[in-house]
């Protein structure tokens, strides 16, 4: 079974990398990464955060020293409480990438397990994300039920 950790300072670029691979995935988007150098620093800083908004998931690749096979990110965002959630704490899934070559083996499904329950852990009864139609099983094998297209969330 694959080892799920949090990301950490040193796997920045990695993260970025990864991150790629999902906006190219799902954006008719420019393709350029010249982007990433400004990011980097800033990633960088929320990565060495340990107790903030914020937390990425990633697995080693297992063929590949140094790269990573999949990425899951996400924050906490706090919102005005409402009977069903008086807390008011929402998740936010913003990142799901796997690496090409080291799909199909879980990675995802594992990755996201691990971020559901540190939304729990902090207080988030709900957790929201945009799909892409591929993904979508994933998501609602994991609970995540459809709200007004092409938003999900899962009641935590």
């Amino acid at each position: 079974m694959s080892v799920v950790r949090r990301a950490l300072p040193g796997d920045a670029e990695e993260v970025l990398r990864l991150r790629q691979v999902m906006i190219d995935s799902m954006f008719a988007s420019d393709p350029s990464v010249a982007w990433h150098g400004e990011s980097l620093p800033t990633l960088r800083a929320k990565l060495g955060e340990c107790d903030g908004d914020f937390a990425a998931f990633v697995v080693d690749h297992p063929e590949r020293p140094e790269a990573l096979a999949c990425l899951v990110a996400g924050t906490i965002d706090y919102r005005i409480g409402k009977t069903a959630d008086p807390q008011g704490m929402v998740g936010f899934v913003f990142s799901v990438a796997t690496d090409p070559d080291a799909r199909r083996r879980g990675y995802a499904r594992a990755c996201m397990t691990t971020l559901l329950e540190w939304f729990r852990e902090r207080g988030a009864r709900r957790v929201q994300l945009t799909a892409s139609p591929e993904a979508e099983p994933l998501y609602v094998s994991l609970g995540f039920r459809p709200k007004p297209d092409p938003l999900l969330e899962l009641a935590l």
